[in-house]
């Protein structure tokens, strides 16, 4: 089991992390370089020969591999990003890039998306070299640049001029899954993710006449992007059951004595209550469109207007996602992806899937491990170019009241010391024999 020195370095790795400041504004405007050569510098002290690899400078990431004890066995991939979001320092009730450490919490940007993970990593790798472990498999470690913008300059580099590092991986872990999730009924759920819905960002560029802004047009651009706008956000898309989607549902039925009647999953998802917040935006493609851009003077009717949807489209339905916006976007308006990135579907009757829910249930038995589909997307969508199948995997054992999903990109991002010290054990637990 992981040392007591672990769980000291689990918190203070967290507070370093957060206090090196890695925003990602997009456009490139970001620079990890100074978190991965501390991230380098703790895997070396450990007896590990760390890469750090860029396609951009300043964009940096860090590949290391630990040998298993059995070299037959496939590699399992272990990978966290360095990046954060943008936070406004005056709405924080701390210096969100301070790393404060009080009341028994962390504060801070990245304190839960994701420099909480890379620090359980760090500190669980440290521990395994001073007791001399080994893992049954190949365990590849990987902290990554850029995934919250396009991962072009992280796990997309990696995988696409890097594979040679990845080699033998199969199966890789990473953020958002094994987390608590207090249903306010006594019930602790702890889901697992296999599998993500894919992302396409979409641009929509409406044409028109421009004119002065006193005279008819029926050729207004903006009026035509406005009412493309208004179908895809009115659109009500149909019900689609992925395997993994499926598998919540009926697990989360039988969990809560009722029947798993998949023919009114509207009716299931109300009789769930607060668990229902697990399943409910993954049973179906969404587009919410979030960018307006057009005109530049109130009297002048501009020749263009263009605007931004935020996209996410079921494993097995991006044809669907596209015949859809082809719809409602009408004659009048293009679309086009801004950004795009496959779907992923992982099986959860895996013997890696089992031992990821018997390492949560050893150390949380009174909790319920359910299967997962991420809403949004990860670093595991690039890894899969090289056949390396994702599951979420960052555990942590929360406290009620505390809301996990407020955490990610939201205000006075924290995370307990009681949940790091839990996601070493966990993480302890399933990787030794993994």
């Amino acid at each position: 089991m992981a040392d007591g020195q672990a769980l000291d370095e689990v918190v203070s790795f967290t507070s370093d992390l957060i206090r090196i400041d890695t925003t990602n504004r997009g456009g490139g405007d970001c620079r990890e370089r100074p978190a991965a050569e501390y991230a380098a510098a703790r895997l070396a002290e450990a007896g590990l020969e760390p890469a750090l690899l860029e396609r951009t400078e300043g964009r940096t990431n860090v590949v290391a591999r630990i040998e298993g004890t059995d070299p037959s066995a496939d590699a399992l991939l272990v990978h966290g990003h360095l990046d954060v979001v943008p936070a406004q320092a005056g709405e924080w009730s701390v210096h969100p890039f301070s790393g404060e450490i009080r009341d028994g919490v962390v504060w801070g940007r990245g304190a839960v998306d994701m420099k909480n993970m890379d620090a359980m990593i760090l500190a669980l790798v440290r521990s395994w070299a001073r007791e001399g472990v080994r893992p049954r498999r190949d365990v590849v470690i990987a902290f990554t640049a850029d995934e919250e913008a396009s991962a072009e300059d992280g796990s997309g580099f990696l995988a696409d001029r890097h594979p040679a590092l990845f080699e033998g991986c199969t199966e890789g872990i990473s953020e958002s899954g094994a987390f608590t999730v207090h249903d306010g009924s006594g019930r602790q759920l702890y889901p697992l993710a296999a599998g993500e819905r894919g992302t396409g960002w979409v641009k929509l560029t409406a044409h028109g006449r421009a004119a002065h802004g006193s005279r008819p047009n029926r050729e207004n651009a903006v009026t035509r992007l406005a009412a493309a706008v208004t179908r895809i956000g009115a659109h009500e898309w149909p019900l689609r059951l992925t395997p993994t989607v499926r598998a919540a549902l009926t697990e989360l039925a039988a969990l809560y004595g009722l029947d798993a009647d998949l023919d009114d999953v509207d009716g299931l998802l109300e009789k769930l209550g607060p668990a229902a917040r697990l399943v409910e935006a993954t049973v179906r493609n969404s587009a919410n469109p979030t960018m307006l851009e057009a005109g530049y003077k109130v009297n002048v009717i501009p020749g263009e207007a263009v605007a931004y949807v935020d996209g996410r489209y079921l494993p097995g339905h991006e044809d669907e996602f596209r015949a859809t916006l082809d719809q409602l976007t009408g004659p009048d308006v293009n679309w086009e992806f801004h950004h795009h990135e496959v779907a992923l579907q992982s099986p959860v009757d895996s013997p890696t899937y089992a031992r990821m829910r018997a390492a949560v249930e050893e150390f949380a038995p009174e909790g319920h491990v359910v299967p997962y589909c991420m809403p949004g997307g990860t670093d595991a969508k690039q890894f899969s170019r090289l056949g390396i199948t994702g599951y979420g995997f960052s555990p942590l054992k929360l406290p009620e009241g505390y809301d996990y999903g407020a955490m990610f990109h939201g205000v006075d991002e924290r995370v307990p010391i009681e949940a790091l010290h839990f996601g070493v054990r966990v993480l302890d637990r399933f990787l030794r024999t993994a």
